[in-house]
């Protein structure tokens, strides 16, 4: 239990110690489990006082990690609820959230059962939702070189690649590490949303910082450390390479459409077209004068080249400038303080 005053975060305290104009915080945790049999009650355990809820989401798992948890945990904040079908990652994580809405929590942090995410930064993850300064919070490994290198090789390509998708997708500029699960979020930022319509998939994430972008939510990053056990992740390459460009590029036509043509009109709505149509042409009408040219056994005139050229630079430069308003249009008020 949180108390959050005129000023922001205070701490956990006990509700007959909370004055008279302080807002009393409650905080959640969800945990999705799915074979995590080896590692979920060293979780749990880690989890402290400042929790007030816990759900662990049992996705169908083949090793019955819920009935695991019921018979070991003894910790009272604990309840578990079981999917008679796998719903993936995100279905685990939405159904958790679900719960705490009905239950009246105010901020929900989402920590896989794994054992890669330290228990104890729970506080330190929510603490920008908490002190109403962002209404998303997650965690980013890339904020230190030494922790950086510490992660294998090929997570770290994987996850600059992912990087910068979502930054173009979500709008979220200055967010890195967008698959990182360690994440809060404000009540208010999850009924802004339809929950319905998140991926169910391990492009959950990326998919929750597109919708949020959309209702014009505050995300942050918050550096953590990474833990690399003998777990192994569910996670599939194959997938990956299929589902997330795809996914992505729709995304981004979706936001691009919703902000800047659908709910209101700005400079940038006309750069884009224009930007980009410059662009085309100017590469179109290049390369095809060349072509001609090189069949007639001629060069191609000043005219034409300079032609190409101004369309070009006209373009690029056109779509530089919706980049850059796009980029400073990244929300900076909370919903929660709206």
């Amino acid at each position: 239990m949180f108390v959050r005053g005129l000023s922001g975060f205070i701490g956990s305290v006990e509700l007959d110690n909370v004055e008279v104009g302080e807002i009393i915080v409650r905080l959640a945790v969800v945990v999705p489990s799915y074979r995590v049999t080896s590692h979920i009650l060293d979780v749990l355990a880690g989890i402290g006082p400042e929790v007030e809820r816990i759900y662990v989401i049992d996705d169908a798992c083949p090793d019955n990690s819920g009935d695991l948890v019921r018979k070991k945990c003894k910790d009272k904040r604990v309840s578990v609820i079981r999917h008679e079908t796998n719903q993936g990652v995100g279905g685990a994580v939405v159904t958790g959230y679900r719960a705490a809405l009905a239950d009246g929590m105010d901020v929900i942090v989402k920590v896989d059962g794994d054992g890669q995410m330290d228990p104890s930064l729970i506080e330190t993850i929510a603490r920008p939702v908490l002190n109403g300064e962002a209404d998303y919070a997650k965690g980013n490994r890339f904020d230190s070189l030494e922790n950086l290198f510490a992660m294998p090789k090929i997570r770290i390509f994987g996850n600059a690649v992912l990087s910068l998708w979502s930054k173009i997708s979500s709008g979220y500029w200055s967010i890195t590490d967008p698959t990182n699960g360690f994440t809060a979020i404000h009540r208010k930022a999850l009924t802004a949303i339809h929950l319905d319509k998140l991926r169910k998939t391990y492009f959950f994430e990326s998919d929750l910082l597109f919708r949020l972008n959309i209702t014009n939510a505050v995300v942050v990053d918050v550096p953590m450390e990474a833990v690399y056990g003998e777990e192994k992740s569910n996670l599939k390459i194959g997938k990956v390479l299929v589902e997330f460009p795809w996914r992505h590029t729709v995304n981004l036509w979706k936001r691009v459409f919703y902000k800047y043509y659908l709910r209101e009109w700005s400079v940038a709505s006309i750069e884009l077209p224009l930007g980009f149509g410059f662009t085309v042409f100017g590469a179109w009408f290049g390369i095809a004068r060349y072509l001609e040219a090189s069949e007639a056994g001629r060069a191609t005139t000043a005219g034409q080249v300079t032609l190409s050229a101004v369309a070009l630079i006209l373009g690029v430069q056109l779509l530089l400038s919706f980049l850059s308003y796009d980029v400073q249009s990244e929300p900076r008020v909370p919903r929660q303080k709206r």
